[in-house]
């Protein structure tokens, strides 16, 4: 049975292989921000929360089976930690009133995000700036399972199939929450939208 290159070198971490470990938190750490990032809307503790989804995977490292693609189980970490903190936050709301979750486009062109690579005007770059900020706002209202299968569709680039195993249902229900998401998405942004 042949595995994705990530899949080879998560079995290698399975045997203590520490280099194998860093080479998947170089490669994933970027990825795990952005989505807790997007999830919660607050910069600093998606760093922590990140840190915290890699000492996850390394303290699971020996109960790791190779029964899905690697980025399937990370993310399935990813978005457990994202419900358990925004679990936290409802319990104790005090500990959160300077950590907006409602409004994670507030500073989305931080650090936390892969600069685009390809040079546009500046008219140009303002506009896709505006709209990248509309579209996060946008994705930040959404319900929990509807944002989180969107950023695992629009930034992990996950297949369908993917997202109903970290979403934990079938794939006809992923379809669904994907399709509702998309249409509450495209009311929203529709006065921002060419016609």
């Amino acid at each position: 049975m042949s595995f994705d290159p990530d899949t080879e070198l998560m079995l290698k971490v399975r045997r203590g292989n520490r280099a194998a470990f860093e080479a998947l938190v170089v490669k994933y750490q970027r990825p795990v921000i952005n989505t807790i990032y997007r999830s919660i809307g607050d910069a600093a503790e998606a760093e922590d929360l990140a840190q915290n989804v890699f000492v996850q995977v390394w303290k699971s490292r020996g109960r790791y089976l190779p029964t899905a693609k690697f980025s399937t189980w990370l993310f399935t970490i990813v978005r457990n930690m994202c419900l358990n903190e925004v679990r936290r936050r409802a319990r104790h709301p005090a500990d959160s009133l300077d950590k907006p979750v409602t409004d994670a486009a507030e500073g989305s062109e931080s650090v936390w995000q892969v600069p685009d690579q390809q040079a546009k005007p500046a008219s140009e770059e303002a506009l896709a700036a505006e709209l990248r900020k509309r579209v996060d706002v946008a994705l930040a209202a959404l319900p929990e399972a509807q944002r989180t299968a969107m950023l695992l569709l629009r930034h992990q680039n996950m297949p369908y199939e993917d997202i109903a195993k970290v979403m934990r249902c079938s794939l006809s229900a992923t379809k669904s929450i994907i399709h509702r998401a998309r249409a509450i998405l495209r009311d929203q942004l529709k006065p921002y939208l060419r016609p």
